[in-house]
């Protein structure tokens, strides 16, 4: 049965599943950078620094641990963001949810108020018939 609600409440269902996929990519991207995270971390673990050599090794290992450090540093602000993403999008997410909700519960309200109308016009057709059937009958 469609009421004046029914585009409304596929609109904000379209907007809602928009918003849940959103999450979920949200997620993934907040998964990929906390991979990226540990990854870098464990490189950073793997690089031993040299006991012994010369001076260009020392450097070499020096600048190397560097990078790492800039590698962490660059996923931590990628996690961090990725976060923020993920709060933003499940924040739109119990928005469009509440919306959604909110029209389908107006489109119930008149769904029932129309189903009610039905009921009382149908009843009244269903006395009037009775009153005309018996009052034939009286008369026969």
């Amino acid at each position: 049965m469609k009421t004046r609600f029914s585009s409304l409440v596929t609109l904000k269902k379209n907007t809602l599943d928009k918003s849940e996929r959103g999450v979920q990519r949200a997620n993934a991207d907040l998964k990929n950078a906390s991979d990226a995270l540990s990854n870098s971390y464990s490189s950073l673990e793997e690089i031993m620094p040299p006991k012994s050599g010369n001076i260009g090794e020392l450097l070499a290992s020096h600048s190397l641990l560097a990078s790492q450090r800039e590698i962490i540093s660059h996923n931590k602000q990628w996690v961090e963001y990725c976060q923020n993403q993920l709060y933003q999008a499940k924040e739109q997410f119990k928005f469009d949810m509440m919306e959604h909700e909110k029209f389908k519960y107006l489109e119930l309200q008149e769904r029932n108020k129309i189903l009610k109308e039905f009921k009382i016009k149908e009843s009244k057709e269903l006395d009037e018939i009775a009153s005309i059937t018996f009052s034939r009958k009286k008369y026969l």
